[in-house]
């Protein structure tokens, strides 16, 4: 799944919020220098100012793109922004004084005052906010992994285009040059991780979000596009003529480039930011039934099976990322060395171990397993952020490595702790390509009804014991 690039306006909603907030300590500040120590907001002309000091604020950064390139100013570009935004802001305070006829109400002196204020406050925050920013977006984890597949004769242009550009979303990981065997090489100080031949390999066992092709062919490039979506991988390609081959595609930019952007699903910034609100609202929910849960069961499991409670192992997540997951144990403590003993016995066809009456269950842990409430530690793991409430079930790393190209598609998102393999009566699909099935088409398409039909089933389900492992 691929963040589709927010407009200017909304893109910076934290800066919109800080210069609202500094205009109004400018505008109180002031007030307090001029009028004696009260609130402007107990004095009715006053108070009604404030308010249009934040409409007229609001409409001068979406009307002006007040933020755009912001993180790329530097201090006197910015202190120069900050002098025009809180000019502009002034006068259109004095442009509706003087329709209101309301200009003898107000003291000039406290407005010229508020009108210095407001350009320190601003410009000292706006800094502070910018460093903050930039800190976060370097050293996040939560950068996307970019490949760029190009040719020897582009490579040194596309690489430094991307040096020029430090705060992305995204970080250019590797380079793959299509027509010259330089793997294990460096150029510009990015290591070439693959040749033409080994890139799919590459991409199947490492972390890749997205991938750039530039110089390509019109041909070759929907044709390894069309390959890597199959993956689940979000690919960017410098414009092409559009196909029926890519029907998710936005048309962005990427850098000086001007690309096709597609993916099996685009999602809009404000979708998944209200996802992840539903994901911290439900882990924060449901670690408070973990809890009551580990008070019921820690005794009974500890009396049935000696050893830890919980359970923690590493899964893979996210376009191969991986974390480790947590359960309540409901396995004796050598399940792991009991399951080489048991493949015979798997029920599943494909990358997959799954079995009925599996003798490494304990008793407590069958019914736990029955009502899923071995699964309650995993809110822990959506409060951080590696899972979210509903995806797909994230794979251990044994079943990643086998892996066929086609089946990376089903970690193109987040996993999930319920999903549409979990609610379609996972005892009854035998099948690893049924599962792959689901779990793609969920990723193309998913939208917030989706996630809340699949709760809703997910609970029924929960509560029934119908279809359990």
């Amino acid at each position: 799944m691929y963040k589709k690039e927010k407009k200017s306006w909304a893109k910076h909603i934290d800066f919109t919020l800080l210069d609202i907030i500094c205009l109004q300590l400018a505008f109180v500040l002031s007030y307090f220098l001029r009028l004696g120590i009260s609130l402007p907001y107990r004095n009715e002309p006053y108070e009604r100012l404030a308010i249009i000091l934040v409409m007229i604020d609001i409409c001068v950064v979406f009307f002006a793109e007040a933020y755009k390139g912001i993180l790329r100013r530097n201090k006197y570009q910015e202190l120069k922004a900050v002098i025009i935004h809180c000019s502009t802001v002034f006068v259109g305070m004095l442009v509706y004084m003087y329709a209101t006829k309301q200009s003898a109400v107000y003291s000039r002196q406290m407005l010229f005052v508020y009108l210095f204020l407001s350009i320190v406050f601003e410009f000292i925050g706006r800094i502070a906010l910018k460093r903050y920013i930039r800190k976060r977006i370097l050293y996040s984890r939560y950068r996307s992994v970019m490949i760029l597949v190009t040719t020897k004769e582009y490579v040194e242009e596309c690489l430094q285009n991307f040096e020029n550009m430090e705060y992305t979303e995204f970080f250019v990981s590797g380079v793959v040059v299509v027509d010259e065997p330089l793997k294990g090489t460096e150029i510009r100080g990015v290591p070439v991780v693959a040749n033409a031949d080994d890139f799919f390999e590459y991409v199947r066992t490492n972390v890749v979000d997205e991938v750039f092709i530039n110089g390509n062919t019109k041909e070759s490039s929907e044709a390894l596009a069309n390959d890597l979506l199959e993956m689940g991988i979000t690919v960017h390609y410098c414009l092409v003529h559009e196909s029926q081959m890519v029907p998710n595609r936005v048309i962005e930019q990427c850098g000086n480039y001007l690309v096709l952007t597609s993916s099996m699903k685009i999602a809009s910034p404000r979708q998944l930011f209200v996802k992840r609100c539903m994901d911290i609202a439900g882990s924060l929910i449901g670690l408070f039934c973990t809890g009551i849960a580990f008070l019921i069961f820690a005794p009974l499991i500890k009396k049935q099976s000696p050893g830890p409670i919980f359970f923690s192992q590493v899964r893979v997540g996210k376009n191969g990322r991986q974390f480790k997951f947590y359960k309540f144990r409901s396995m004796n403590v050598n399940a792991e060395e009991q399951k080489k003993e048991l493949m015979a016995r798997n029920e599943m066809e494909g990358h997959m171990f799954k079995m009925a009456d599996d003798p490494r269950v304990f008793p407590i842990g069958k019914f736990m397993r029955k009502y899923s409430i071995d699964e309650l530690p995993q809110f822990w793991n959506i409060l951080k952020g590696d899972m979210s409430l509903v995806g797909t079930r994230p794979p251990t790393v044994e079943e990643f490595e086998n892996y066929d190209l086609k089946h990376k598609a089903r970690l193109g998102i987040k996993p999930g702790l319920t999903g549409m393999w979990q609610v379609s009566g996972r005892s009854d699909i035998k099948n690893f390509e049924e599962v792959v099935g689901l779990d793609t088409y969920y990723i193309a398409h998913w939208d917030l009804g989706l996630d809340v039909k699949i709760l809703l089933k997910t609970i029924k389900v929960v509560l029934t014991g119908r279809g359990s492992e």
